[in-house]
């Protein structure tokens, strides 16, 4: 019979953004019933207490809604090779993964793959783009904000499609059909967007984001046009 010992967390740090692997023993909680994970930056990103070590409780801050989270997690299968997901109770975002090295990190890796890509569809294009500057560093805040997992739906839809136009990002929600756009023309627009944490697609909706924001849809639209 083969007792695991080890455990692996996958977790991005709330406050700076990067993601880090934590390795947690059994032996480490022997004479303690409490343990802190700091990022590299200094954060408290997660807290595991225990009585008696059969029952683990985690509490973990969400950058989703902004509160602490709390999941208790039976010994047997905190030490086991199943992963674990933390994860918004809110909006069921995933937030880290705890579990056997191996499939912790595929996770972790799979969803570092998925953020990338939506930059790198279009490099090389900057003749596609109105203003190619300005659309790579909106794509590139739009990375930090699915990095967080605060890139979803209301709808609980998780997988949020990007379609890239020349002057706009086009978010979709294959689940409900709800769309929300993102202008990246101009420097306002780039401004917009570096002051969004999370993004939430309203369910069977229609919203947008961008420099006109506070201004009437239709003279939005009449201003965009003249462009």
């Amino acid at each position: 019979m083969i007792i695991e010992t080890g455990a692996l967390l996958a977790m991005r740090c709330p406050d700076c953004g990067k993601l880090d692997y934590h390795k947690l023993s059994r032996f480490e909680f022997g004479l303690r019933k409490k343990m802190e994970i700091n990022c590299a930056c200094g954060y408290v990103k997660l807290v595991v207490n225990t009585r008696d070590r059969k029952e683990y409780v985690l509490q973990f801050p969400c950058v989703v809604c902004e509160s602490k989270h709390l999941l208790s997690i039976s010994a047997r299968r905190f030490w086991s090779s199943e992963v674990n997901y933390l994860f918004c109770q809110e909006t069921g975002l995933e937030l880290g993964y705890l579990g056997s090295e191996k499939e912790v990190k595929l996770l972790a890796e799979a969803q570092e793959e998925n953020i990338e890509s939506l930059t790198s569809e279009f490099e090389g294009e900057d003749r596609y783009f109105n203003n190619s500057e300005i659309m790579y560093e909106v794509l590139n805040c739009l990375h930090d904000i699915a990095e967080q997992n605060a890139l979803y739906c209301q709808c609980g839809n998780l997988d949020v499609e990007v379609d890239i136009f020349p002057d706009r990002l086009e978010l979709h929600c294959r689940e409900c059909d709800s769309v929300n756009i993102i202008y990246a023309e101009t420097e306002d627009d780039l401004r917009v967007i570096k002051g969004v944490d999370t993004i939430e697609l309203t369910r069977n909706g229609f919203g947008y984001l961008d420099s006109l924001a506070n201004v009437d849809k239709s003279d939005k639209n009449t201003k965009r046009k003249r462009k």
